[in-house]
């Protein structure tokens, strides 16, 4: 049977703003889009020197471009800047964070982490000026209370959440991604509901004067281990 309800019938509109490149500029644009994102770092050590509000929301818009399971996209996005939130997200991450290290972590799983030199200790947490938490929403909410599914949500969440590292790096912001296992307490902290998963904590602001980053942290596989062409 044909929809017919205007509120769910699909409309069409001309593709926006598509444009073509000629095929030497489109390798050039590539080939420098890849130059830029080989720059970025995860960054432990951050400076304190706040980051103007209009940087985060452009960013934070750009994520919301990101493609999503029926376009329903199902992220939400909580920025802590001030103090006293962020301490207090800094002494909940790192209770869970000592339970890992001294006691749930398997011993293949803290050696994977050693050449990272990461411990329970995150300082960053109240020196970088700005925290994003995460959420995936499990479903969604009409005008009338009604609730409705959502789709695809990990895969959803998880282009947004690469769209907005990439923004940031863009715009000249070093970050880092946080994940504190549970992280059911950033729900209680950013007033979410218990139906959103807060799936990372991104740590973002400008590299702390001498930072230093793991050497291991730069060594990225190569195109032959991550990609083959079928059929050569």
């Amino acid at each position: 049977m044909k929809n017919t309800d205007p509120a769910t019938a699909c409309v069409l509109e001309p593709l926006p703003d598509y444009r073509e490149f000629p095929q030497a500029e489109m390798i050039e644009r590539a080939q420098a889009f890849h130059a830029e994102l080989i720059r970025r770092r995860t960054v432990r050590d951050f400076d304190t020197r706040s980051v103007p509000r209009e940087v985060i929301e452009s960013c934070l818009l750009a994520a919301g471009t990101a493609p999503s399971g029926a376009n329903q996209q199902p992220w939400f996005f909580s920025v802590i800047t001030d103090s006293e939130h962020k301490r207090r997200v800094r002494e909940a991450a790192e209770i869970e964070e000592r339970s890992f290290y001294e006691g749930r972590a398997p011993q293949e799983w803290l050696d994977a982490l050693a050449p990272l030199g990461t411990d329970c200790n995150k300082p960053f947490l109240e020196e970088a000026p700005v925290l994003i938490a995460i959420f995936a929403q499990k479903y969604g909410v009409h005008p009338d209370g009604q609730r409705y599914s959502h789709y695809y949500v990990p895969e959803s969440v998880g282009i947004a959440s690469g769209f907005l590292i990439a923004a940031l790096h863009h715009a000249g912001l070093a970050t880092l991604t946080h994940t504190p296992n549970p992280m059911s307490f950033l729900n209680k902290l950013c007033g979410r509901p218990s139906s959103e998963k807060p799936i990372i904590l991104l740590v973002v602001g400008y590299p702390k004067e001498g930072c230093q980053v793991p050497l291991h942290g730069g060594i990225k596989k190569p195109l032959s281990a991550i990609a083959k062409w079928l059929g050569e």
